[in-house]
């Protein structure tokens, strides 16, 4: 509507006695806003801030903060999942936006947490994605730190103004049961409190799937990240 008004007013005096030709319109268009009132132009200064907000802020992107699983290890550049995901997002999403992986080899909870203030300064991302807790299981990291991290994360990251998915990660049956519902309740417990969404378990379909899974056991394939996509994308898709 603002703009219409403005168009409108620029229009009246465009077209008065004058003879001036329409602004913004052929090579007359400079002389015409130079001879404009200078109330309309001060109205039209004060205007354009409110129309540039009326046409929508850009989108902050999204911020992957993950560990290996995330950082296409021993895969070729560009074959994981999350450079997956920012060519889906620019395929589909109403409102296209930049991805930032910001994922690291051996990161730890604590190390990312570390680095989250950061990031989040620096990009100013709209979600944040939080692919984290399998280093510190196997640096045999308790629950309870690890759910500390965690949570601090999630605060500093809603503080920002972002949502959250969390991507929850499971151990292999030697840890126990026991350490293992603890840790997956860690997941499910910090999305319901903190209203995160949730991937109840990343690597679901691709665990102990042959072909899908290096020969260390414990990183997915360049074949298995597609499915790491769409375990993530139906979660994913809706904060977009």
């Amino acid at each position: 509507m603002a703009v219409a008004m403005l168009d409108g007013v620029v229009d009246r005096v465009s077209m008065g006695g004058s003879g001036m030709r329409m602004a913004g319109r052929g090579e007359g268009a400079g002389r015409a806003w130079r001879r404009l009132p200078c109330w309309l132009l001060l109205a039209a200064s004060l205007l354009w801030p409110a129309l540039a907000c009326a046409r929508g802020p850009a989108a902050g992107p999204v911020l992957v903060v993950g560990d290996s699983l995330s950082a296409e290890h021993n895969i070729p550049a560009g074959s994981g999942w999350v450079s997956l995901l920012e060519r889906r997002i620019a395929g589909t999403a109403a409102t296209p936006r930049k991805v930032v992986n910001a994922s690291i080899s051996g990161e730890t909870t604590a190390g990312a947490l570390a680095r989250l203030p950061g990031l989040l300064a620096k990009h100013r991302p709209s979600v944040v994605v939080i692919e984290l807790g399998g280093n510190d299981a196997l640096r045999g990291l308790s629950p309870a730190q690890l759910r500390g991290n965690l949570e601090r994360m999630l605060v500093l990251s809603g503080d920002a103004g972002a949502k959250v998915l969390l991507l929850g990660i499971d151990v292999p049956p030697n840890y126990g049961p026991a350490y293992r519902d603890r840790l997956r309740r860690t997941y499910a417990e910090l999305a319901k409190a903190h209203g995160a969404a949730l991937v109840p378990f990343f690597l679901e379909g691709v665990a102990l799937q042959p072909g899908l899974m290096q020969a260390d056991g414990l990183h997915p394939t360049a074949a298995a990240q597609a499915r790491l996509l769409d375990n993530v994308w139906p979660v994913l898709e809706p904060l977009l």
